[in-house]
C-alpha cells in the first residue's frame, strides 16, 4: 500500500505553463519575448561598458547604476532558459533540483535589486539633502561595502527556502503556474502543512522588499521636504529632476512586485492570466526599463553612448 501511495508523490520532474489557451501561438509570442531579452541583455551590458570604460564615470550614482545592470542581467540570464525553452520548443519539464536554483536565483536577485534600489535612493538623499559632504559620506569603499553587504542579506535569506521545499512531498498534479520557478507557486503543489514556509516567506519579503520601500518611501518624503526649502524655482526642478529617472526605476520594480505577492497570498482567485501578466511584468520590465530611462534622463550617460556609437 505505502508503494502505491508513493507513486502519487515527489515528482521528477514540474511542468512549466506558458500561456494557457494560448499554446497554438506560443511561437509566435517568443518573437517580443525574444525581442526583450536581447533589447535588454544590450541595453544593460552597454550601460556597464560606458561605466566601466569612462573614468569621469566612476561616482557612486553610476556605481550604483552598474550594480543595477547586473542585477538585471542576472535575471535575464537565470530566466532565458526556461521562459524561452518553453515558447520557442515547447521544451516544459524541469527536474526538482533545477526548479529550486531557479527559484533561489530569481528571488535572492530581486532582492538585491531592491536592495540597490534603496542604496541609489540614499545617494540621491545625500546629494540633495547633505551636499557638502556627499563625496566624504558615499566614499566608492563604502559604496562596495554597502553593495556587499546587500548581496550577503539577500543570500541568506533565501538560501534555506530550497531546503525548506526539499523536505516535502508534491502531488503527482505538478504544473506550475509560469515557465519559471517561484516559491508561491511551487508551495501550491506541497501535499503537506506548508504553514512554516508561508510565515518564513512572508517574513523575508517583509524584512527585505518591504524594508527596502518603506525606506525608499522615507528618503523621498525628506528629499521633498529639503527642495521645498529652495527658493529658486529652477533649482527646485533641476533637484526633483535628478530623482526622475530613480522614481520610474522604483515604480517599475515594485508595482508588480507587489501586486503579485498579495495575489499569491491573499487573492488566489484572481484571473490566472492576470498572474501570468504580472510574472512576466515583474521579471521582464525592469531589466528593459531601467537602461532606457536611465539612458534618456542622464545628459552625462547619454552623451557617453552617443558617442561610442557615433565612432
Amino acid at each position: 500500500m505505502s508503494a502505491v501511495n508513493d507513486t502519487k508523490f515527489t515528482p521528477a520532474v514540474f511542468l512549466l505553463t506558458g500561456i494557457r489557451g494560448k499554446e497554438d501561438v506560443h511561437l509566435w509570442i517568443s518573437i517580443p519575448f525574444s525581442l526583450v531579452y536581447v533589447i535588454s541583455i544590450v541595453g544593460n551590458s552597454v550601460i556597464l561598458f560606458i561605466i566601466k570604460t569612462d573614468p569621469s564615470l566612476h561616482e557612486p550614482m553610476y556605481i550604483f547604476l552598474s550594480m543595477l545592470a547586473v542585477t538585471d542581467l542576472g535575471l535575464l540570464i537565470a530566466t532565458m532558459p526556461t521562459i524561452l525553452g518553453l515558447f520557442l520548443f515547447n521544451s516544459r519539464e524541469i527536474s526538482l533540483d533545477a526548479c529550486f536554483a531557479q527559484m533561489f536565483f530569481i528571488h535572492s536577485l530581486q532582492f538585491i535589486e531592491s536592495s540597490v534600489l534603496l542604496l541609489m535612493a540614499f545617494d540621491r538623499f545625500i546629494a540633495i539633502c547633505n551636499p557638502l559632504r556627499y563625496t566624504s559620506i558615499l566614499t566608492l569603499p563604502r559604496v562596495a561595502k554597502m553593495g556587499l553587504v546587500f548581496v550577503l542579506r539577500a543570500v541568506v535569506v533565501i538560501f534555506p527556502l530550497p531546503f525548506l521545499l526539499k523536505r516535502f512531498r508534491f502531488f503527482r498534479a505538478n504544473v506550475l503556474s509560469h515557465s519559471y520557478c517561484l516559491h508561491q507557486d511551487v508551495m501550491k503543489l506541497v501535499c503537506s502543512d506548508i504553514t512554516v514556509n508561508n510565515i518564513y516567506g512572508f517574513f523575508i519579503t517583509v524584512i527585505t522588499v518591504g524594508l527596502d520601500s518603506l525606506l525608499i518611501f522615507l528618503s523621498y518624503v525628506m528629499i521633498l521636504k529639503a527642495v521645498l526649502r529652495i527658493t529658486s524655482p529652477t533649482k527646485c526642478l533641476r533637484a526633483l529632476n535628478t530623482c526622475v529617472s530613480h522614481l520610474c526605476a522604483v515604480l517599475v520594480f515594485y508595482t508588480p512586485e507587489f501586486s503579485l505577492t498579495v495575489i499569491h497570498r491573499f487573492w488566489k482567485s484572481s484571473s490566472p492570466l492576470l498572474q501570468i501578466v504580472l510574472g512576466y511584468v515583474y521579471l521582464l520590465v525592469p531589466p528593459l526599463m531601467n537602461p532606457i530611462v536611465y539612458s534618456v534622463k542622464s545628459k552625462h550617460l547619454r552623451s557617453r553612448i552617443i558617442r561610442v556609437f557615433m565612432k
